[in-house]
């Protein structure tokens, strides 16, 4: 008989949240260089934003280590404020040009966790590449698609193919909250509910079997 596999059970004491490059450069772009007109530069990014803030908030509840990047601020700009409003004092926020958040900086808070939440953008680069890099380090990796986007859903949809199929556990942000607390009798329970009260905004997700 085949050896049962065992479940990446998510809790505070070995999680980490790993935040990728949601930086405010993405929030909009011209629509054309003659235009006046602004589009949304990542797909669902307001919704996008929102639903990392829960997590980012649920993180700093429960005392989760936190780790957040920028990819090439200096033209990328910085983390939105939203989210750094939320971020636990002292929450490092790493510059880089790698795509992925495995970086030197990020080691040490990598040290004694097993599991690594992961949100932010893109999915088909730095969220991608990230979870490949985790995946070979032994940790496992939760990567929470309705705080996960790209500039295309195609881009989007196929990362979270690859993403599964290299051994990442696709999730939610409401499972995750809720995964993390157990249940009703954790002492931050209530504190934590009041982030899920209202249904996470709507981030254009499909069916994974339409895809």
């Amino acid at each position: 008989m085949a050896a049962r596999k065992l479940i990446a059970r998510i809790n505070p004491s070995n999680s980490a949240l790993f935040v990728c490059d949601l930086q405010e450069k993405f929030r909009t772009l011209k629509s054309n260089c003659r235009s006046q007109d602004f589009r949304s530069n990542i797909k669902y990014f307001p919704e996008i934003i929102t639903t990392s803030r829960r997590l980012i908030d649920a993180a700093r509840i429960l005392s989760i280590p936190t780790v957040v990047t920028e990819q090439y601020p200096k033209g990328l700009g910085h983390t939105v404020p939203l989210l750094k409003e939320g971020l636990a004092e002292n929450t490092p926020i790493f510059d880089k040009t790698k795509f992925s958040m495995c970086i030197p900086p990020t080691e040490d808070t990598l040290k004694n966790i097993q599991n690594v939440i992961l949100i932010g953008i893109e999915a088909h680069v730095c969220v991608l590449q990230t979870t490949y890099d985790l995946l070979e380090r032994g940790h496992n990796v939760h990567v929470v698609v309705d705080a996960v986007s790209s500039r295309s859903h195609t881009d989007r949809h196929f990362a979270f193919k690859q993403m599964e199929q290299a051994g990442a556990i696709l999730t939610t942000s409401e499972a995750t909250i809720l995964g993390l607390v157990g249940g009703s009798d954790h002492p931050k329970f209530k504190e934590v509910q009041k982030l899920i009260m209202t249904s996470a905004p709507d981030t254009g997700l499909v069916p994974l079997s339409k895809l």
